[in-house]
């Protein structure tokens, strides 16, 4: 008879509070988990409370899970920003222990391979996607046939072993970078041999106890299952908002402005009408050029497939953020940029984002680089779960904006909500709801205010749109400083 899948498991838990369904997620779980834990954490005893805590963030987080979870994803990314919350508050003691870790806790003669790319293994597996980290983690971590990795992740097998494929190319182009030259083979193996160790016998039980039991745990374990569900609701993808930006670029747009770039070397462009499908086809080129048409009200788009990424008529600011794909809201200036506005395109097979980036470095002599940064912020809470306002049972995506005060979206996450927020109260805004469906929902608010003689001075409205959001969504914009990944530009030191 086959075992139940883990989304049945979790599902007898949620629904019947099952001890033994848990039990069972946990015992086919625990080293992975824990092998996560033991790498970021440094020693063994972290581990293991890492380990406690996203079990007990499991448990807690069960009934939201939805049935297309792949779970070993999701708990190797919660595991991850657990791992980050208790290095945020164990920073020094990781940092004498890590080089200790390496040498003493692999005791065994390890391949030379491992040896190189443990160190940097997860922050390489963090930069996938999640298809393909997804792969990766059922393929190797797990050790899934090509058959049991497509089941679990709803493909055919060719394209699951394409997936595979294709991220150990991503993890070895990763280490490359950073001095660590090694075939696919080589990675392959080294990371299938190495990366999940056994859990210390009796962890799983100790994990069902204090996560599906309740039993008492340590009073710094639950302030770092407290920090990693901040950390949850606080990381956010920014996709949604980009597709839109796509969605609004006019193709006619794209046309005559990408003329215009064409114009500054014809030698490498095509003659003639140049659309995005001609930039997917056309000749390779990475160019940042000062605009020959500044104050053309500067557009930009981050191509989809073969990778293009273009623009007319940005400033230095402007373009740096399109190309890391950050918000204004979101970034730090450490340095000074060039004045004035400049057209650039990357529209390479592969690789344009890093191109551009490594020409901003040595054409502009600044970088970028994401962190956790304290800032001021609003939360977005729930604050009457009640509220008529957010309606399931959506049927089809769609999103529409107005400058009158209206947004009307159907089938999208809250997260959308809160970057539609942070996009009129220019400060971060994190979805700090916990609520994981999608909803449609519709908001309407006076945007301009109250009039004084023939001007608006509360344009935009922002009390207006967060009491509307409070009556109409039962949702709250609570004012707060909290950590919020933020680009940090700065200049290039080497």
């Amino acid at each position: 008879m086959n075992e139940p899948n883990d989304i049945a498991l979790l599902k007898q838990y949620a629904g019947e509070n099952s001890e033994a369904a848990f039990a069972a997620l946990a015992g086919r779980h625990v080293n992975l988990v824990y092998s996560t834990a033991l790498r970021s954490a440094g020693n063994a005893d972290a581990a293991e409370e890492i380990t406690q805590a996203v079990f007990i963030i499991l448990a807690r987080k069960a009934k939201s899970l939805s049935g297309k979870t792949i779970l070993t994803g999701w708990l190797y990314q919660t595991t991850r920003l657990t791992a980050a919350n208790h290095q945020r508050t164990e920073t020094r003691r990781r940092n004498r222990e890590q080089e200790a870790f390496m040498q003493t806790a692999l005791n065994e003669p390890e391949p030379e391979a491992w040896t190189q790319i443990a160190p940097l293994l997860d922050d390489a597996i963090s930069k996938l996607g999640e298809k393909e980290r997804n792969a990766i983690l059922l393929r190797f971590f797990e050790n899934k046939s090509a058959r049991e990795m497509a089941a679990a992740l709803r493909v055919g097998e060719p394209a699951a072993q394409k997936r595979v494929t294709r991220a150990v190319g991503k993890l070895r182009a990763f280490f490359a970078k950073r001095g660590v030259t090694l075939s696919a083979a080589a990675i392959a193996g080294a990371v299938a041999a190495n990366s999940v160790h056994a859990a210390p016998a009796g962890l799983a039980a100790m994990v069902t106890a204090a996560a599906a039991k309740g039993a008492a745990v340590s009073g710094s374990t639950l302030i770092l299952v407290k920090g990693a569900l901040k950390l949850m609701a606080w990381a956010k993808m920014q996709t949604a908002v980009v597709a839109g930006a796509v969605v609004l670029f006019a193709a006619g747009a794209a046309t005559v402005t990408v003329n215009e770039i064409q114009k500054h070397d014809n030698n490498q462009w095509d003659n003639g009408e140049v659309s995005p499908l001609v930039l997917e086809t056309g000749p390779h080129i990475v160019k940042i050029i000062p605009s020959k048409f500044p104050n053309a009200g500067g557009w930009a788009s981050l191509g989809n497939g073969r990778e293009r990424i273009y623009g007319v008529a940005h400033t230095a600011k402007e373009l740096v953020q399109t190309v890391y794909g950050s918000e204004s809201t979101r970034t730090i200036f450490l340095t000074t940029l060039p004045p004035g506005e400049f057209d650039f395109i990357a529209n390479l097979t592969s690789g344009s984002s890093e191109a551009i980036k490594q020409l901003i470095r040595r054409k502009f002599g600044v970088t970028g680089r994401f962190a956790m940064v304290e800032t001021n912020a609003l939360l977005l809470e729930v604050q009457n779960p009640n509220a008529n306002g957010l309606k399931l049972d959506a049927t089809r995506d769609s999103f529409q904006g107005n400058g009158t005060g209206q947004w009307s979206c159907t089938n999208q996450p809250l997260s959308l909500l809160a970057e539609m927020a942070e996009a009129q109260f220019r400060i971060p805004v994190v979805d700090g709801t916990g609520l994981t469906n999608r909803y449609d929902f519709s908001v309407t608010w006076d945007q301009y205010g109250k009039k004084v003689g023939n001007q608006y001075p509360n344009y935009p409205n922002l009390e207006g749109l967060k009491q509307a959001l409070l009556d109409q969504l039962g949702l709250e914009l609570v004012p707060t400083n909290m950590p919020v990944e933020m680009l940090i530009v700065e200049k290039v030191t080497n």
